[in-house]
């Protein structure tokens, strides 16, 4: 028999105060349990004279902790997220590249994309995002889905990874988007990863100084090379590539082009809406520059360079009309250069030699006058090789199947006991023909067109408004990511730390505009 209309109001309002109660019942329970499961283990393993144990139990003491807080908070479960991602490396490498941590990040954002959709069903969160991009992604995720079944795969495993690699994160573009709620989160979520970016290039500053070493133990033949990779001058001059917390110095140059980005489209903003947060920003980008000069990364430096007088045009460029807020934004431009010059000059005196080593190797390497000189080799010769040689693969036509050629094909095939593909490519359009095909490569140049395209529209709305700076910022790492970068390699959109930053940020880019229109949100101090 219906319901009153009131009647069932109260009854719908009954049932959704119910489920938060059974949810902290049940929390408190399963935390009980744990807590004293995890205490045994903890004796047995001091016991047994595990450290390895012990360092497993913490890790997982704060794994349970991050999820419990993130079922009740998504949003506080984002940053927790985001913290872990970017120190879940350094644990491994403590803990012998252990994989019961590697798997720990799909957990938590498991989590968090749990407890998002059940905030969105208790009606907390309405505000709902329709990506522009949305059938050409689709239409990718499609064919990604068909090729898990790809009969050149050795296993459906491979599959799984590569659907992980491609698709598991996109999801934070949503979160992204509604993770913003007003301006003050904006400037948390910045001021956050910027204390973090600081503290990541510190550590890797202090390895190249004191020695890889530092926070960089030797845990195993996986990655020891990776975390302690030398390179020589032609005059006999030594290059550490620090790693700082990673487990390898690639994911080092590649987070440093991620918050050098980041870093400059902030103080930018900072200048512009929030004049008591700005202490930490300029002395992180003087850490992250000095931390790129001494990482040894040739597309690093080639990035900052870039990078810096590319977003420096393009933040003044797009400043607001207002009268003198273009004079701040010089201001804040000058102020960033200042404050890198003096953290690059006293890098050089206190520590000539680890400065001179870096800048022998980048003049050798780089210069085009120079006869070591392999700019022209590693920016056209070797990638265009790598894809020629994809397109000599006798499966180019329809790939071998998502997964085969991707990161971490080798925890694959010896965790789950399946055959190696011994396929791959150093070039990103290489490896998609690789996996997916001729038809996989457009479809991949199909939907980040339409993403750059729609980037680019909402970036044209906020010029002349205070969110430029970090709209251009948020623009160009996406364009950088999805184009140059993918041309020379696909390891960089498929590492877990860029890839879910790139789709956190691009939902926070569409959720811009309609900051920018709050009309409580133009006073951001």
């Amino acid at each position: 028999m219906p319901c009153a209309e009131e009647s069932c109001n109260y009854a719908m309002l009954d049932v959704r105060t119910s489920v938060p109660d059974a949810r902290k019942k049940l929390t408190v329970g399963l935390g009980l349990a744990a807590a004293f499961t995890v205490l045994w283990l903890l004796a047995d393993s001091i016991t047994a004279g595990s450290v390895e144990g012990v360092l497993l139990l913490g890790a997982a003491i704060a794994g349970v902790a991050v999820a419990g807080k993130t079922l009740s908070d998504w949003r506080s479960g984002v940053y927790l997220f985001f913290v872990w991602l970017l120190f879940e490396d350094f644990i491994r490498k403590y803990m012998g590249n252990s994989m019961y941590i590697y798997f720990v990040k799909d957990a938590l954002i498991g989590a968090t994309y749990a407890a998002f959709l059940m905030a969105r069903w208790r009606g907390e969160d309405s505000e709902k995002f329709r990506p522009p991009f949305k059938y050409a992604l689709g239409l990718f995720f499609l064919l990604g889905l068909v090729q898990v079944f790809n009969p050149g795969s050795p296993s459906l495993w491979y599959g799984v990874l590569g659907l992980k690699l491609y698709f598991y994160y996109v999801p934070l573009m949503f979160i992204g988007y509604a993770l913003l709620r007003t301006e003050r989160d904006l400037q948390r979520f910045l001021l956050v990863n910027m204390g973090l970016a600081a503290v990541i290039s510190l550590v890797g500053i202090l390895q190249a100084i004191i020695g890889q070493d530092f926070l960089n133990p030797h845990s195993g033949a996986d990655i020891d090379v990776l975390s302690h990779e030398v390179r020589m001058t032609t005059s006999g001059l030594v290059v550490a590539r620090p790693p700082s917390l990673f487990v390898s110095e690639g994911r080092f140059f590649d987070y440093l082009a991620l918050a050098l980005t980041l870093a400059l489209g902030t103080a930018a903003y900072l200048i512009l809406r929030a004049k008591r947060r700005r202490k930490i920003v300029f002395p992180a980008v003087a850490l992250i520059v000095v931390a790129i000069v001494l990482s040894g990364s040739r597309t690093g430096l080639v990035y900052m360079v870039a990078s810096a007088l590319l977003l420096s045009a393009a933040i003044l460029w797009g400043a607001p009309l207002k009268l003198g807020e273009g004079y701040r934004l010089v201001k804040a431009i000058r102020r960033t250069f200042v404050f890198v010059t003096l953290g690059v000059a006293l890098a050089v005196v206190l520590f000539p030699s680890v400065i001179g080593a870096r800048l022998a190797f980048y003049r050798e390497t780089i210069a085009l006058d120079s006869p070591e000189s392999e700019t022209a080799d590693r920016s056209w010769n070797y990638p265009v090789g790598q894809l020629q040689i994809a397109l000599a693969d006798s499966d180019w036509l329809i790939g071998h199947g998502i997964g085969t050629a991707s990161l971490g094909g080798q925890y694959v095939s010896r965790i789950m006991e399946v055959p190696v593909t011994n396929i791959g490519v150093e070039s990103g359009y290489g490896v998609l023909i690789l996996e997916l095909g001729i038809v996989g490569l457009l479809l991949w140049l199909v939907w980040t067109s339409s993403l750059i395209l729609a980037a680019f529209k909402v970036l044209m709305r906020l010029k002349g408004t205070w969110a430029f700076p970090v709209a251009v910022s948020i623009f160009w790492f996406a364009l950088y990511i999805l184009f140059p970068r993918t041309y020379l390699g696909l390891s960089a959109y498929q590492d877990f730390i860029l890839n879910a930053y790139l789709w956190l940020l691009v939902g926070m880019l569409f959720r811009l505009p309609a900051l920018v229109a709050q009309e409580g949100g133009r006073d951001g101090s």
